[in-house]
């Protein structure tokens, strides 16, 4: 049984990166692929991925989301961040996966997970990581909407803390939360990032 794992949330100046771990039966990963329905979430509409979200959820046969704080980030690095949250979504699945699927090139996996393999843009290529995809990034985005009522100026919910020029411009202007990153004060002014 294979988890597909993908985070969001990577490349942004505030909030949680998030995980995410889902098995999907075969013939459900058949049909989402069939229709076209899975892909890179970042290359869906917000109402797509929001539909597809209520369908993974509700047939899964199992999945998992993981937060991991900005105040982690910054003790233990991003990329760090990243792995632990997917680490931390394959244990805290129902079912005990023999195998996982991780989007990107790299991973640090613990001994108490299973074999893995690392692929590149691998949520345009497994059904499981794209669902993975689709579920990190809307869980990410409702917390993110959720903090934006606390912190409007930012426009967490439209930017969702990642580094725009409204959301600089605001840090500029009425300085840090507690949901920033301070790691991020060390990159450049110019520097884009994508998560």
């Amino acid at each position: 049984m294979e988890v597909g794992c993908d985070e969001a949330g990577r490349g942004c100046l505030a909030g949680p990166v998030t995980a995410a771990a889902v098995v999907l039966q075969p013939e459900f990963a058949e049909q989402l692929v069939r229709e076209g329905d899975l892909n890179d979430s970042k290359k869906m509409t917000k109402s797509k991925r929001e539909s597809l979200r209520i369908e993974i959820e509700n047939n899964a046969l199992a999945w998992a989301v993981t937060h991991v704080s900005p105040n982690e980030i910054d003790r233990i690095n991003i990329l760090n961040a990243s792995f632990a949250a997917m680490r931390r979504s394959v244990r805290g699945m129902a079912v005990a996966p023999n195998f996982m699927l991780i989007d990107g090139n790299r991973f640090r996996s613990a001994e108490d997970l299973p074999e893995y393999g690392c692929f590149v843009k691998g949520d345009g290529r497994f059904a499981s990581i794209a669902a993975a995809s689709v579920l990190a990034k809307t869980h990410r985005d409702a917390l993110m909407l959720e903090l934006h009522a606390s912190f409007p100026q930012y426009g967490w919910n439209a930017n969702a803390g990642y580094p725009t020029k409204h959301h600089r411009s605001a840090i500029r202007e009425h300085g840090t939360t507690p949901h920033h990153r301070s790691s991020f004060r060390q990159l450049p002014e110019e520097m884009t990032l994508f998560s």
